[in-house]
């Protein structure tokens, strides 16, 4: 997707997986298989085929560093640097992932864990947009109608979805850009459940790159079940 260009900024991508699957109902969705292979394991194995992604970066909780190590070598994960332990909030193991990126890093690619099923397509068209840009990140139009509720939970308006997106990962900065509006977030104590509200706050704009459905986020076991079947359809289009 895209063409590269001769002289292509070095891109590192973080993967956040440090959640604490509290919506799973006892399982660690990081380590459930799909299709045989764990989530984790599609997600690093989807970052490290892309050409535009130079290296990798995991943020683990410090109890799975060891597994995601030996989950890594098990499915012989190219393009590895290092897993990392995590911090309290997904804002402060983003940082500490960032400190374990290459000097050489111009870009960072921000991708959840949770999300094995992002496609090639994505991933370069979000890198370029970023590159092109400055900061970027994969988004899908809202498809339902909308409500806005008073505090009652009554309808008090319907809201125009014309130019709503739901946002998902890949999100990709120059790193300066990030380290800047990481900066800003430090100096107000904000801390920021999404990179790209922290770019928000510190006056950045973010181009939305076309992301995809089927590039869904696993947060319950429902969400394993649709992955398992989008996998099976495709195995089946095959």
């Amino acid at each position: 997707m895209g063409q590269k260009r001769d002289h292509q900024p070095y891109v590192a991508a973080i993967i956040p997986a440090a959640g604490m699957s509290t919506r799973m109902r006892g399982l660690d969705k990081q380590f459930e298989e799909l299709q045989g292979i764990p989530v984790l394991a599609r997600t690093m194995l989807a970052l490290s085929q892309s050409d535009w992604i130079n290296e990798l970066v995991v943020v683990a909780r410090r109890e799975d560093v060891a597994d995601v190590l030996g989950l890594a070598e098990a499915w012989k994960i190219p393009k590895l640097r290092s897993v990392v332990a995590g911090g309290r909030t997904r804002q402060q193991s983003v940082l500490r992932g960032l400190e374990a990126v290459s000097p050489q890093a111009g870009f960072v690619a921000i991708h959840d864990g949770a999300r094995p099923l992002v496609s090639q397509q994505v991933i370069a068209r979000t890198v370029l947009d970023a590159l092109n840009y400055g900061a970027a990140a994969a988004a899908v139009p809202v498809v339902d109608t909308l409500k806005l509720a008073d505090e009652m939970g009554r309808i008090s308006q319907t809201v125009d979805r014309s130019r709503l997106f739901a946002v998902q990962t890949p999100q990709v900065f120059s790193l300066e850009s990030y380290l800047k509006a990481a900066r800003e977030a430090l100096n107000q104590e904000r801390d920021y459940t999404d990179d790209c509200q922290m770019l928000e706050a510190a006056g950045l704009p973010i181009k939305l790159s076309e992301g995809d459905p089927r590039n869904l986020k696993i947060t319950t076991p429902e969400d394993l079940a649709v992955a398992q079947a989008i996998l099976e359809q495709e195995e089946w289009a095959l």
